[in-house]
């Protein structure tokens, strides 16, 4: 099955901000499953996605990298460069920098992990902003017996012989025992720069220069290497997304509603940011029909930032 022109049609779709129909909610379910304690800094969230349906169409927001397999589906993800990239059994996805459609041809079932800018670079130890905005087979550039891993879990999984915990926790094992060291300087910016960005939707450039044992041009350097994403940069991302996943809930408090109107300059503004970095305009955030994007926007996937 071919999907590359719905992928591109709803790239497009976003740079227009059009509206497309998506995979309605009452025809998919996932469950959030904790990541054991000894590796919670490196993996946020474990998941267990479903969905029954022949073809799956929704949007990735921009995110930190998943390692995640694909026990049942086959599709591909679309970028804004025009690049498709297709799934695999056992995948990697690099942190994004920005939304990202994908089309599956269902029904399809993925069990990832989460991880945090801490966790990429342990694992993957490659530079976020080099190798970011990319969807490929683990092993690519990870240790080939992430595939091997990946195939077992699957065929379990197809047998019925293991669960969607299992299979998460078993990703999780894996994460724990292939990680490898990251210099302490560099995870001690890392921690501060997480807390900078938890601490407004709007941090200010020079409290990070504040916190941090580096000149700018060096923080700016090592900010993009871990996360992506230059510093005011990343923070515009996770303005946008934390914006969006406040967006989503029934109703705000007074408190948020004046903290949201003091984070952009106006409404169209807060708008062109949330198309940008969640794929969708604000006014379907609170879409009944669009459950993806609310359960990737739930505030618990924010815990790095405190």
């Amino acid at each position: 099955m071919k999907l590359s022109g719905g992928a591109q049609d709803e790239a497009l779709n976003i740079e227009q901000g059009r509206h497309f129909e998506l995979t309605p909610q009452s025809r998919f379910t996932i469950d959030y499953i904790a990541p054991q304690t000894s590796v919670r800094h490196y993996v946020t969230t474990l998941y267990h996605f479903r969905c029954e349906e022949p073809v799956i169409r929704d949007i990735q927001p921009a995110s930190v990298g998943h390692l995640a397999i694909f026990p049942y589906g086959k599709g591909e993800m679309q970028f804004r460069d025009g690049r498709v990239d297709p799934s695999h059994q056992t995948n990697l996805l690099t942190p994004f920098s920005v939304a990202a459609p994908f089309v599956v041809e269902g029904p399809f079932h993925a069990i990832g992990a989460v991880l945090s800018p801490l966790g990429w670079a342990a694992l993957t130890g490659l530079d976020a902003a080099q190798f970011g905005n990319r969807f490929v087979q683990a092993s690519k550039w990870l240790d080939p017996s992430a595939d091997v891993l990946g195939e077992t879990l699957c065929a379990g999984y197809r047998n019925a012989e293991l669960s969607g915990e299992d299979c998460a926790h078993a990703l999780c094992e894996y994460i724990a025992n292939n990680t490898k060291p990251v210099n302490s300087r560099h995870e001690e910016l890392i921690k501060q720069t997480n807390e900078w960005l938890g601490s407004s939707l709007n941090p200010q450039l020079s409290d990070l220069i504040a916190r941090a044992a580096y000149s700018e041009r060096q923080l700016q350097r090592l900010v993009e290497r871990y996360f992506g994403l230059a510093p005011t940069a990343l923070a515009r991302k996770y303005r946008a997304l934390r914006a969006a996943a406040l967006l989503s809930f029934p109703s705000l408090t007074p408190e948020y509603e004046a903290e949201l109107g003091e984070a952009f300059y106006d409404q169209s503004h807060m708008i062109r940011e949330i198309r940008g970095f969640v794929g969708r305009t604000p006014a379907r955030l609170a879409d009944d029909e669009t459950p993806y994007l609310s359960e990737m926007l739930d505030l618990t996937n924010f815990r790095e930032l405190g």
